[in-house]
C-alpha cells in the first residue's frame, strides 16, 4: 500500500496579505483544447490550466492525431492545431481521462460521432463515477456505447453509430453543464437539429465556446439548440480567464481569517459561475468587483476580499448549478460564520470524486464536534462551534483538501492525509498559500 503523505496547515495568525493571479479556469481550458483539436488552423491559448485533468485532455486529443505544443515550462501557453471537425484519427491505445469526468463525458459525445472505435478508462475514483447520464441521451441519438455496469461505468468503448448520430429533443432531468455539453458535441454531427433542455440553466462555457469558433446556437429559457455543423472558425488566440472554483478558497480564507486582505486578478465571473459571490455576499462578506473585461466571450474581473464577520445563511436548487464544486469552499466559511448555514440540493455531491456531502460532514465533524447534519441531498452547518486542530482525510479529492486547508487556517491548523490531489486542478495552491501568510 502506498504510503499517505500528510500536509500541515498551520493557523494563518495575521491573516493573508497580498495579491494571486488565479489560474486558468478548468472548465474553459478542457474546452479550449478539444475544440482547437477540431480546427484546421493553429489556435494559441494562454493561461492554461496546467492541472493533471486538463492535461489528461491534451494527451487524449494528441493521441487522435491533434498537434499540441507546449512553449513554457509551466505549460501555461500552448499552441494546437487540428485536422479540421471530421479530422480525428483513431487513437493507437486507450484513451486515459485520468481524475476527469469532464474530460471523459465531453469525450463521450464528440466520439459517439466518430467512423472508428475508441476505449476509455480513468483512475479508481473516475472508473466508479457514473457515466449512464450521458451514455443514455447519447444512445437515443443512436450512439453505440459498451461498457461495465450497464454500459454506466469505465472501461467504455464508442463504436461507429449505424447510420450516424440522429439530432433529437432532450430534457434533462437534471442541470449538468457536462450532460449538455456532451450532447451538444454529438449534436454538431447529427443529421438534424439538437437541444437540450434542462430544469435551470447550468454553466454554459461549451456555448461560448462554440461560438468563438463560429458555431451559433439558440438560446431560448433553459433550452439549447445546435444544428449539425461542417467547418470551424477558429479564433487565432483563446485567453482563458481565471478558475472562480480555484478563487474560491481565497474568497472564503479572505473573509474568515482576521485582519485579511486580498487581491485576486483575472478571475473569470461567468454569471453561469458566480453564486459563490452571491452566498458569500449574503454571508456578509467583504467583496469588491472591479476591472470587468471580457475575452473569448469569457466576462473576467478582479475581486478583493477583507474579512468580515460572516452569517449565516440558506440555498438550494435554483442556484447550485452556478456554485455546485464551490459548496466545500463555502461549508469552510459557513464553519466560522454566526448561526446555521442550511444547504439543500445538493445530491450532485455524493458522485463527484468523493461524496462531498458525507466527506463534509464526517471531517467537519472531526476536528468540530457536532457541527454538521447531513441529509440525502444536503447539509446544516452550525457556525460558531468550537474547532479544534487534528487530522483530516482529504478522501484524494482536490476540493476536499483544498477546503481543509481553509479550515485549517481559519481555526486551529491541520494535518490533511493526501493533500497532495490539490494538483489535480491547483498544483500551486500550497505555495500560494504560503505567500499569502508571509
Amino acid at each position: 500500500m502506498a504510503e499517505e503523505k500528510e500536509t500541515m496547515i498551520r493557523p494563518a495568525e495575521g491573516g493573508l496579505h497580498g495579491e494571486v493571479e488565479i489560474p486558468g479556469d478548468k472548465s474553459i481550458s478542457h474546452r479550449s483544447v478539444m475544440l482547437s483539436s477540431l480546427a484546421d488552423t493553429p489556435v494559441r491559448i494562454h493561461h492554461f490550466l496546467p492541472g493533471q485533468d486538463c492535461l489528461s485532455t491534451a494527451a487524449c486529443f494528441r493521441a487522435m492525431g491533434a498537434e499540441i505544443t507546449f512553449h513554457n515550462a509551466e505549460k501555461t501557453e500552448l499552441t494546437v492545431k487540428g485536422n479540421g471537425l471530421r479530422g480525428l484519427r483513431e487513437p493507437g491505445n486507450i484513451l486515459d481521462a485520468g481524475n476527469s469526468g469532464t474530460t471523459l463525458r465531453l469525450m463521450l459525445g464528440l466520439m459517439s460521432a466518430q467512423p472508428f472505435c475508441a476505449a476509455f478508462t480513468g483512475d479508481d475514483s473516475l472508473r466508479e463515477r457514473p457515466m449512464g447520464r450521458v451514455v443514455k441521451p447519447l444512445s437515443r441519438m443512436g450512439a453505440r456505447i459498451y461498457g461495465r455496469a450497464g454500459n454506466a461505468k469505465l472501461p467504455l468503448m464508442t463504436v461507429p453509430a449505424d447510420g450516424g448520430l440522429h439530432g433529437m429533443i432532450y430534457e434533462s432531468p437534471v442541470a449538468s453543464a457536462q450532460v449538455k455539453s456532451s450532447i451538444l458535441l454529438a449534436g454538431m454531427y447529427a443529421d438534424g437539429s439538437t437541444t437540450v433542455v434542462e430544469p435551470v440553466t447550468s454553466r454554459d462555457h461549451t456555448e461560448r465556446m462554440l461560438e468563438a469558433f463560429g458555431v451559433h446556437t439558440e438560446k431560448e429559457g433553459t433550452a439549447v439548440t445546435i444544428h449539425p455543423v461542417d467547418h470551424f472558425t477558429a479564433p487565432a488566440d483563446i485567453d482563458v480567464p481565471g478558475d472562480i472554483s480555484s478563487a474560491a478558497y481565497w474568497l472564503a480564507a479572505g473573509s474568515i481569517v482576521p485582519g485579511s486582505d486580498i487581491l485576486l486578478r483575472h478571475v473569470g465571473i461567468n454569471p453561469t459561475r458566480t453564486g459563490i459571490l452571491d452566498v458569500l455576499q449574503a454571508m456578509g462578506a467583504d467583496l469588491t468587483i472591479s476591472n470587468r473585461r471580457t475575452s473569448g466571450g469569457e466576462e473576467a474581473a478582479d475581486i478583493r476580499v477583507r474579512a468580515a464577520k460572516l452569517h449565516g445563511t440558506e440555498f438550494g436548487v435554483d442556484i447550485m448549478p452556478r456554485l455546485i464544486d464551490e459548496i466545500p469552499a463555502i461549508a469552510a466559511a459557513a464553519l466560522f460564520a454566526d448561526g446555521d448555514t442550511v444547504i439543500t440540493g445538493a445530491g450532485e455531491l455524493r458522485v463527484k470524486e468523493s461524496d462531498r456531502l458525507q466527506a463534509i460532514e464526517d471531517q467537519w465533524n472531526a476536528i468540530a464536534p457536532g457541527s454538521v447534519e447531513g441529509s440525502a441531498d444536503g447539509l446544516v452547518i452550525h457556525g460558531g462551534v468550537p474547532v479544534q486542530a487534528g487530522r483530516v482525510e482529504s478522501y484524494d479529492d482536490h476540493r476536499m483538501a483544498m477546503s481543509l486547508a481553509i479550515v485549517g487556517l481559519a481555526g486551529k491548523g491541520v494535518s490533511i492525509v493526501n493533500g497532495g490531489c490539490v494538483k489535480i486542478s491547483y498544483p500551486d495552491f500550497y505555495d500560494t498559500l504560503d505567500l499569502l501568510q508571509n
